[in-house]
């Protein structure tokens, strides 16, 4: 038993002092380091940074205009504060929409919603709160419209017209895509065409919050005849 003991020993013993020059070394250059820290001068600044969100729901689309920058008051070691606008060291906030629903919702912007470097620290933001319009996210299918220009100028008229597709699927906020009974094609200009002739255009939607779910690009068949 007592052999087994002095075994053990010795083995912890020579865990311990194997490599003992590099594992004091070590030790050194951490003490150094941490020596270095503490007597950095605290300091504070601010930094600008834009507003990241995560978790919103598939159902539900943000109505709002998004808040473009916060500013953000920190305070911590000057080398820390130093690289704040490098990429690896450029504070962060991040809300958390999991919890958004249709209507206006309010964040804070605090300790939790704000990813700094280590050692640096949240004094306030600027603005300190973002309100946020949510709505139902809604699909929708519209026909498509091709304004014709140019028909008098040749002694041709349009005598028929068509386009493929006829109907574009839409999706965004309820409340906009509600609004939206049709989308418009680029003008087509008729003023040099004889004949059959195909034009390729692209359907606008004039609300920002509302987008194609495919391809806005229209193919348009025009038959023309003289008046």
């Amino acid at each position: 038993m007592t052999q087994a003991i002095l075994r053990a020993g010795k083995r912890v013993a020579g865990l311990i002092f194997e490599n003992i020059g590099w594992k004091l070394l070590s030790l050194a250059v951490a003490a150094a380091i941490w020596a270095l820290v503490a007597t950095e001068p605290e300091l504070s600044t601010f930094a600008s940074t834009q507003v990241e969100y995560k978790n919103l729901p598939d159902d539900i689309e943000i109505d709002s205009n998004p808040l473009a920058t916060v500013m953000l008051e920190l305070r911590g070691p000057s080398g820390s504060l130093r690289d704040i606008n490098e990429d690896n060291f450029r504070p962060q906030v991040i809300l958390d929409m999991s919890m958004a629903a249709a209507g206006p919702r309010t964040f804070d912007i605090e300790d939790r919603s704000v990813k700094l470097p280590r050692g640096v620290r949240l004094v306030r933001a600027v603005p300190s709160q973002v309100r946020f319009n949510f709505d139902r996210r809604a699909e929708a299918t519209v026909p498509v419209t091709v304004p014709i220009t140019g028909q008098d100028l040749t002694g041709y008229v349009v005598a028929s017209q068509a386009a493929e597709p006829a109907h574009l699927d839409i999706v965004g906020p309820a409340s906009h895509v509600a609004r939206i009974t049709q989308v418009a094609t680029d003008p087509v200009d008729v003023s040099q065409a004889v004949g059959t002739v195909k034009y390729s255009v692209n359907a606008y939607l004039g609300d920002p919050y509302v987008q194609f779910l495919s391809s806005p690009q229209v193919e348009v068949t025009i038959v023309m005849k003289k008046k």
